[in-house]
């Protein structure tokens, strides 16, 4: 009998809605979803290179939308049910597990003696884009004034499918610098934010390379407004005073137009993706909010003045030129720019912008179904017996051509075994997982019996995330782990994650492994955290953690595969090995006067190291003392390909950076920063994990038991832990779940436990490891889970807080614990681990099938690692 459990049994409880803080996921191996409050509807619906906005229609039972009131996740779908006075409404929805279609099943209960009849609606929306641009970390989304990612305004939509809630979606929260003339593109302004990422009103503006912001210049034109007169021109910016839009407020200016036919921008409200904004174009006047733009039916007269008013209300806005309504408005779902076809058996959705297309079909047909806006709404009247059920199957099929409606109907058709056939898929795929020589992935990964049950279900929790995160379609060259989503980075692999699994990642994924790397380092990698897997265009603001990320990850590739060939390839006009020396040498050119001189000073800007930890910046010991560990990895690659002098002399550098990061250490286990103006003591677990990682040797046993005490008294929680001490002074002011005091980092007790076992305490390791499959919120860890107090007890869920995303690749660092720190497996250079047929830990359990390279008789690890040339 396989040690490896059947998927059904890995992850996957019902869960009270009420327990909830982020509502489960939903994905196949080529997109992702997110379910919402009710029993039917989804956004963020993703599968490059289509992209859905809004959502896809609320389910309504006798007229009312109906909330999900309980909740199960499994990887092949989510299921949502409600039990009201009389009927029980439960839907299972799925995506086809390699195509682009999206099954629901609805199935009815009656729950009382007496037949029941009832009517059952369901919307059938599909705001669906065709792009091949545009696939950042905030990729863009469909609206129906053009594509582009607006976080907020589509989490408020979402919040409209809770029963009971306004409906609202206009207006978000804050105060906004009124900007004249040219705007900026949207997101937070580095000029203004400077201090840590506060994620509470917008987002940095993590876009690809192509993304293409329409409106780059101000209108030529004379405004007034509150009392005062700007000229405007091509390049002008003017910020004004900063105030916050609520609803009935009315923004008003004058302009007198320069030009016919002018194009350009003349005001926004803030710099947001939602923001109140108007224009020109070519000479007609038009404005926008939330996604929606609309025109004046005239041009304005160049050289004459015109009144203008833009009032906002809460479900809709309006402008006013001269006294005059001039345009409004409408809510999402009456817009233009998709047009639905009911053809009497099907419902065809097109997009005006795109060549994207989607087709509603039935496996049982309704009794009616309407045309209603940029979608249509289905009806079945539905008799119940006593205690009897009845089930209807709805499929959306979505494409670039009119073969979507064929391809509905047929699922529809045989809706039943298309729908059992996904939860078959997934099945198949965790089999080959763990079987050698399969025909889905390079590698595989090692099979663990266990003999402490906690230790084992996260194990294979976190290597069903890694399936769970898996795309073979996000890019053209391999298959990719995803690094988070779905309300995010539909194509995005960010180095810092990829490295908390790095050993399984080369288990499991050679070939993908391999292929990435050589994307990776083909880019400027020291200016961004990872990269579009789909463009292969760098992503976002730099990262202290690249260097240490992509040095591991191409370390345990080498080790784990036994390619010493790849260290001669030549991405990026270099040879990997020359990398991997920039990458080890990372620290020297960081050295300043100001923080001594031998340790890496990281710069003060906190979005580069921990992005919401105030203070967290210069000379940390995290990073200071991964770069001793590169210092000494590379040294032993140096010796096993017979370069003595550089191996010494690499030696040498990390004794001496060794030394200065002993001297950041605390007695009660902490450690201080140094900056240029003095030093501060912070208890946060990265500090711990890295330290403990690789200067585990270089401490005494003093330091190493107040480390591990600092540990279990400040940071250990419930089933998971805090990244951040409650008492440390900066916990207050860091606001986010993953790295701040309220929880931690879905990686963070993984390296938290390799630390542990690192430092004599595997048994403390083993309980940390244990105990976290009950933070997952009934599904897989998330980026962020937070502790939660009730009643004397600590429990942790999945947060939403800090836009944190639901699913995230870095969780498989817990697994990865499992194996490295627990077993020990710890392939690097010049270090090949014993081959072996199984890895036995008492208490933990048996470790088999272990994907490493087998070693013949007498092939030490200097023959191993020499060079291929």
């Amino acid at each position: 009998m396989s040690a490896v459990p059947p998927l059904g049994d890995v992850a996957g409880q019902w869960m009270d809605a009420a327990q909830l803080a982020h509502l489960p996921s939903l994905r196949n191996q080529t997109g992702q979803a997110h379910v919402n409050h009710d029993l039917a509807s989804l956004s963020w619906l993703a599968a490059p290179p289509y992209t859905f906005g809004y959502h896809t229609g609320v389910l309504r039972l006798d007229g009312a939308t109906l909330p999900a009131q309980r909740l199960r996740w499994r990887p092949w779908g989510v299921t949502r049910e409600h039990t009201g006075t009389d009927v029980t409404v439960r839907t299972d929805t799925r995506m086809a597990l390699a195509g682009d279609e999206v099954l629901w099943r609805v199935e009815l209960t009656n729950d009382t003696g007496e037949p029941v009849t009832c009517r059952l609606e369901q919307e059938l929306f599909a705001a669906v884009a065709h792009t091949e641009t545009g696939w950042g970390w905030l990729h863009d989304v469909p609206w129906t004034a053009g594509n582009h990612h607006d976080f907020m305004t589509l989490e408020r939509i979402r919040a409209t499918t809770l029963a009971g809630g306004s409906g609202h979606y206009l207006l978000g929260p804050g105060r906004r610098v009124l900007r004249l003339g040219r705007p900026r593109p949207p997101g937070i302004q580095r000029d203004a934010v400077t201090d840590v990422m506060d994620l509470s009103h917008e987002l940095p503006r993590h876009v690809s390379p192509d993304t293409v912001y329409p409106h780059t210049r101000s209108a030529t034109a004379t405004l007034r407004i509150d009392g005062a007169e700007h000229t405007l021109r091509e390049g002008t910016e003017i910020a004004l005073d900063a105030s916050e839009l609520r609803a009935g407020d009315v923004l008003a200016f004058a302009v007198r137009p320069d030009a016919p036919d002018d194009t350009g921008i003349l005001l926004t409200h803030g710099n947001h993706p939602d923001s109140l904004q108007a224009g020109l174009d070519r000479g007609r006047l038009w404005f926008g909010i939330a996604g929606e733009q609309e025109y004046a039916t005239a041009p304005l007269t160049p050289g004459t003045w015109h009144r203008v008013e833009m009032a906002v209300h809460a479900d809709h806005a309006q402008l006013f030129v001269d006294g005059r309504p001039a345009a409004r408005t409408r809510h999402w779902t009456r817009s233009t720019r998709w047009k639905p076809v009911w053809d009497g058996a099907h419902v065809t959705i097109a997009d005006t912008r795109s060549p994207a297309r989607a087709a509603y079909a039935f496996a049982s047909a309704p009794d009616a179904v309407q045309e209603s806006g940029c979608g249509a709404r289905a009806a079945w009247t539905l008799t119940l017996p006593p205690g009897g059920s009845r089930t209807v199957g709805i499929v959306c099929a979505y494409g670039a051509d009119d073969a979507v409606t064929i391809r509905a109907a047929r699922v529809a058709e045989a809706f039943g075994a298309a729908f059992d056939a996904v939860e078959d898929g997934w099945h198949a795929l965790w089999a080959k997982m763990f079987t050698p020589g399969n025909d889905a992935f390079s590698g595989h990964l090692p099979t663990l019996q266990a003999e402490d049950a906690g230790v084992g279900r996260a194990y294979y929790m976190g290597a069903l995330l890694a399936l769970y995160m898996r795309n073979v379609r996000a890019s053209a060259t391999e298959p990719v782990f995803l690094t988070g989503g779905p309300r995010l980075g539909a194509t995005t692999t960010y180095f810092w994650d990829h490295t908390e699994w790095s050993r399984l990642y080369a288990m499991l994924e050679p070939a993908g492994l391999r292929s990435w790397l050589l994307r990776a380092l083909s880019i400027p990698y020291g200016d961004c955290f990872g990269f579009d897997t789909r463009s292969g265009g760098p992503l976002g603001n730099a990262y202290v953690a690249t260097d240490y990320s992509l040095f591991r990850l191409v370390e345990h590739y080498v080790a784990v595969t036994g390619d010493t060939a790849f260290l001669d390839e030549r991405p990026g006009g270099r040879s990997v090995l020359e990398h991997v020396r920039g990458l080890a040498y990372g620290w020297a050119g960081r050295t300043t006067a100001a923080t001594g001189g031998v340790l890496a000073d990281l710069g003060p800007d906190p979005w580069k190291l921990l992005e919401c930890v105030p203070g967290y910046v210069h000379a940390v010991a995290s990073f200071n003392a991964a770069y001793v560990g590169m210092l000494r990895a590379y040294a032993r690659l140096l010796r096993s390909r017979g370069d003595a002098g550089g191996a010494q002399e690499a030696d040498t550098d990390a004794g001496r950076l060794a030394e200065a990061v002993l001297g950041l250490a605390t007695p009660d286990g902490r450690w201080r920063i140094r900056r240029p103006d003095g030093d501060e003591a912070i208890g946060h677990c990265l500090d711990f994990g890295l330290t403990a990682a690789y200067l585990h040797d270089d401490l005494d046993a003093g330091q190493r038991a107040a480390m591990v005490a600092f540990v279990e008294s400040k940071l250990l929680a419930g089933p998971w832990m805090r990244a951040l001490a409650l008492d440390d002074p900066a916990a207050p002011s860091a606001n986010r779940p993953d790295h701040g005091a309220a929880g931690a980092f879905g990686a963070w007790p993984g390296v938290t436990a390799y630390g542990l076992a690192r430092l004599g305490r595997p048994d403390l390791a083993a309980r940390l490891l244990a105990g976290t499959p009950a933070a997952a919120s009934g599904g897989l860890w998330g980026q962020a889970q937070e502790i939660v107090e009730e009643g004397g007890t600590i429990r942790a869920r999945v947060a939403e807080a800090g836009v944190s995303n639901r699913d995230a690749i870095a969780g498989v660092g817990i697994a990865e614990a499992v194996v490295a720190g627990l077993f020990g497996v710890e392939p690097g250079f010049g270090e090949a681990p014993p081959a072996r047929q199984a890895w036995h830990v008492p208490g933990v359990g048996t470790l088999t099938n272990v994907n490493l390279p087998a070693r013949p008789a007498g092939r030490g690890d200097q023959e191993m690692f020499r060079s291929s040339t």
